[in-house]
């Protein structure tokens, strides 16, 4: 049983079905809703400064093993889109930086890639029409639609005799795991009622389940994208800075012409006032680099980053190999999805992949992630004190405008309200998950928990995270009609 259907749940769908097994995928939402479908889809092993990250936490000899992981999903998934006739565009990718400041975290990632073998080479000046100070290119790299991927791993699987079930969010696990031993039945409890199965993957971006608790040792981030028509030439290779705020760029190719897609401006989840602004800061970056870009789509996407730098793909518990997890590529998962998707069915039929040690999820080397996860968790008690305080000291407040969230509080109770088309809804402020208080997310107008990175749509349906419970819902109310906006 796999839940998830993004790149792991599917890639692990279709390789386990050519191995024999009988194989249910189980997703929360549709197909591409989740962060694969919303990923710029970079198919690199210059990752930005991911590799000297992860050197400045593990021995070269890890760090080397990461790189062969990500060469062989990287390998895999571009020979699978020649086989299924999902167009890629080879072209090289680029560290660069902005500032001269960010030149030694470059120079860093540079020496940090020969290092683990990677042809890279550095370029004092890049021929782009944005300000740079250099940067590190990676020959012979790729990218690719991510729901074309999907599409074709989808039909693949479906092919091969995988059941698929969309709108089946999976809420509990029953069935007690005591090393290498499970007494009673691996039940997945779903709101369409039980799924049985031998094995469980958990693909879920961050594991929904708080066995092993990950979510003291991932860190939810939300970053943007914008699509654009530019008149002109647009750059042919990928690039992404170094240093904050983050500029990732690519082109995608379509119908009529190139598109422009400018990424960036990354957060942790539930912690920034006004989102919408991120949009908005990436709209006049571009514009004024690319005159007369003219905007076409926007959206977002939830990321977790290791406190280890490493993902962690294995067991859930330690030791037992009947539920498995797959988390933590850091915004690189494209190759990273497809490296775990093979280490994970390597683990179930008995294989045994050279470098999987490197992405093993209970290993000593997490040790190595101990300062920078007291660091986070810190924070995180800081948010649900904050939030908590401010609830207490909230009053009812006047009815949100269309677009708008606001924490109320009626007695003692934290309640979110927010009017999105023209309807007025409140729900409970907190999350089901570990209680945080939720924060109006403006952008994507979603109710986000600062503490681990759950998020519920305005009528609080759960839309990502750890958390599997809707929001209580206590009221709703008929306003003016709703303002309708439109991207000019």
């Amino acid at each position: 049983m796999v839940v998830g259907a993004g790149l792991v749940g599917l890639s692990t769908a279709v390789l386990a079905a050519r191995a024999g097994a009988h194989v249910a995928v189980l997703e929360a939402r549709r197909i591409g809703d989740g962060t694969t479908g919303n990923s710029t889809a970079k198919l690199s092993l210059l990752q930005g400064t991911q590799l000297s990250r992860i050197r400045r936490r593990q021995s070269a000899a890890t760090a080397a093993r990461y790189v062969e992981a990500n060469r062989e999903g990287q390998q895999w998934l571009l020979r699978y889109c020649e086989e299924h006739d999902v167009a890629t565009q080879q072209c090289a990718a680029v560290t660069y930086a902005q500032t001269p400041n960010a030149v030694d975290s470059v120079r860093a990632e540079y020496d940090a890639c020969r290092e683990a073998g990677l042809d890279v080479e550095w370029v004092d000046k890049l021929d782009v029409p944005f300000v740079n100070y250099g940067g590190a290119r990676l020959h012979d790299q790729a990218q690719v639609d991510p729901r074309s991927v999907l599409s074709a791993l989808c039909a693949d699987a479906l092919d091969r005799g995988v059941h698929i079930f969309e709108n089946t969010r999976v809420v509990g696990l029953t069935g007690l795991a005591s090393g290498h031993v499970m007494f009673g039945e691996r039940c997945l409890d779903t709101e369409r009622g039980p799924f049985r199965a031998d094995t469980v993957v958990l693909a879920t971006g961050t594991p929904i389940f708080d066995r092993g608790i990950y979510f003291v040792r991932l860190h939810p981030q939300r970053s943007y994208s914008v699509a654009f028509e530019v008149p002109g030439e647009i750059p042919r290779d990928m690039y992404i800075s170094a240093d904050a705020p983050t500029r990732s760029l690519r082109y995608a190719p379509g119908p009529t012409g190139d598109t422009l897609i400018v990424g960036g401006n990354g957060h942790t989840v539930g912690r920034q006032d006004h989102t919408i602004a991120r949009y908005d800061d990436l709209v006049t970056w571009t514009r004024e680099h690319f005159p007369g870009a003219r905007e076409t789509h926007r959206w977002s996407a939830q990321d977790y980053v290791p406190i280890d730098a490493l993902p962690h793909v294995g067991p859930l518990l330690p030791g037992y190999d009947r539920v498995l997890v797959a988390t933590g590529f850091a915004k690189w998962g494209m190759t990273n999805a497809v490296a775990a998707a093979l280490a994970l069915s390597g683990r179930m039929f008995g294989g045994k992949m050279r470098w999987a040690s490197a992405l093993e999820s209970w290993a000593p080397r997490e040790l190595t992630g101990l300062p920078e996860g007291a660091k986070i968790n810190t924070e995180v008690g800081l948010a649900m004190v904050g939030g908590w305080l401010r609830a207490a000291l909230g009053g009812d407040g006047d009815l949100p405008a269309e677009g708008e969230g606001r924490v109320n509080r009626r007695g003692v109770r934290p309640v979110g309200v927010s009017t999105v088309d023209g309807v007025t809804t409140s729900v409970s402020a907190v999350c089901p998950h570990l209680y945080g208080i939720l924060s109006w997310n403006d952008a994507e107008r979603s109710w986000d928990c600062p503490l681990h990175g759950s998020r519920f749509s305005h009528d609080g349906k759960v839309l990502e995270g750890p958390a599997t419970c809707p929001l209580d819902i206590y009221d709703r109310t008929e306003t003016a009609a709703a303002e309708r906006s439109s991207i000019s």
